[in-house]
């Protein structure tokens, strides 16, 4: 594959999170979460996008959303547990994009905000329809997700390169 052709990446939240006496990196999904990041999983489905792999923090709750939401896809792709999502600010999630092999076309990440919300605001120069308004308006809520489009290597993914194709957050 020619490091020109566009790549895909999808920012997802995890889902709503309990709060019981737990480490926060513990905290399991609550009742609605787990609804939720089904939601989310078919949605993602009917993008009708297959991912090459997918980059999922440790978390428990991130985890939890991912299984949940990988099985209303059509094909598992290869999923890699980085520790180095949780807690990650913008820039150390692109520095860990940026660590992508190039014959990956299609990346998911799942993690947490904010993030998940910042990347998505910074990759973004630029938007399709109205998913930036959306986005705007909704702000990244446990379960939504950003698909993202660029051009180029993994390794030239910055700031403003990306366009900001689609949106969803549950309720939508």
């Amino acid at each position: 594959m020619s490091v020109a052709e566009s790549r895909r990446i999808v920012l997802f939240r995890h889902a709503k999170a309990d709060w019981p006496q737990v480490a926060d990196h513990e905290r399991p999904l609550a009742d609605r979460g787990r609804k939720d990041a089904a939601e989310a999983g078919r949605r993602l489905a009917d993008t009708g996008l297959s991912f090459d792999v997918a980059l999922c923090s440790t978390a428990i709750r991130t985890r939890e959303t991912w299984k949940l939401a990988v099985q209303e896809f059509a094909q598992r792709p290869k999923t890699v547990y980085e520790e180095r999502i949780y807690e990650a600010s913008p820039g150390e999630l692109i520095a860990l994009l940026n660590e992508t092999p190039d014959d990956a076309q299609r990346v998911l990440l799942v993690g947490h905000n904010p993030g998940v919300q910042g990347l998505a605001d910074i990759l973004a120069g630029s938007a399709e329809g109205d998913a930036r308004d959306r986005m705007s308006l909704r702000g990244f809520p446990a379960a939504a997700f950003a698909v993202l489009s660029f051009s180029g290597s993994w390794k030239a993914l910055e700031p403003g390169v990306a366009t900001l194709l689609d949106y969803w957050a549950p309720s939508d």
